[in-house]
């Protein structure tokens, strides 16, 4: 039986079931590509945009610089957060040091959502289809109890069908499940080394900042 028969075979459920597996895996795959893709090309970006701000000369000149390496914004919106507020709001009320903690920690916040997006998907997939695929088990066994009550007796036929279509469900939750849990950690790490890298800027930033040296 291939998996198609075993797709029209089954009832409304276990359709249900297996679309909503074959979802998860495909967006589970989307998330994976992509954040693979995106995370490489930020790690090689933010360190090229570092490395061009302590290279500059004054800060006009590393915007400059960064505006041509920051492809997506991780970097550029803390250094023109230090160009703070001189009106009367409150977002200008406190000591230079106050006001540059709180620009760079909504800024790193902004850049940090940037970096996270996807893994909840992920956490949530890798959480989630094993009990997908285990309702589906239950669904496959449930049927088959039904056709041996109906048959009266105990008969291989009977129950391969309904048992097979049960191991196939939990391996197609563990299958969806593995990568989704596997990338979430992998990605994961990657994602706090690049907080890592962006957090310690913020803080040489501001320290920079408090001394009036980044007047713009």
């Amino acid at each position: 039986m291939n998996l198609a028969q075993f797709f029209w075979q089954g009832d409304a459920l276990a359709r249900s079931v297996a679309l909503l597996l074959l979802a998860m895996s495909v967006a589970s795959w989307v998330a994976i590509l992509w954040k693979t893709w995106l995370l490489r090309r930020a790690s090689g970006d933010v360190a090229r945009c570092i490395a061009a701000f302590w290279q500059s000369a004054s800060v006009a000149e590393a915007v400059q610089k960064i505006r041509a390496f920051d492809r997506e914004s991780l970097v550029l919106p803390l250094v023109l957060a230090t160009r703070l507020e001189t009106d009367q709001t409150l977002a200008s009320t406190g000591d230079r040091a106050q006001q540059l903690t709180r620009v760079l920690r909504n800024a790193l916040h902004a850049a940090l959502a940037k970096l996270q997006h996807g893994q909840v998907l992920l956490a949530t997939i890798g959480a989630t289809a094993p009990f997908v695929g285990l309702l589906g088990t239950v669904w496959g066994i449930y049927h088959a109890l039904i056709a041996i009550a109906s048959a009266g007796q105990v008969t291989i036929d009977k129950i391969s069908g309904p048992v097979g279509e049960s191991l196939i469900m939990t391996a197609a939750g563990l299958v969806v499940a593995i990568p989704a849990v596997l990338a979430y950690n992998v990605l994961g790490r990657a994602v706090a080394r690049l907080e890592a890298e962006l957090e310690g800027f913020a803080r040489d930033l501001r320290e920079l900042g408090s001394t009036g040296a980044l007047a713009h």
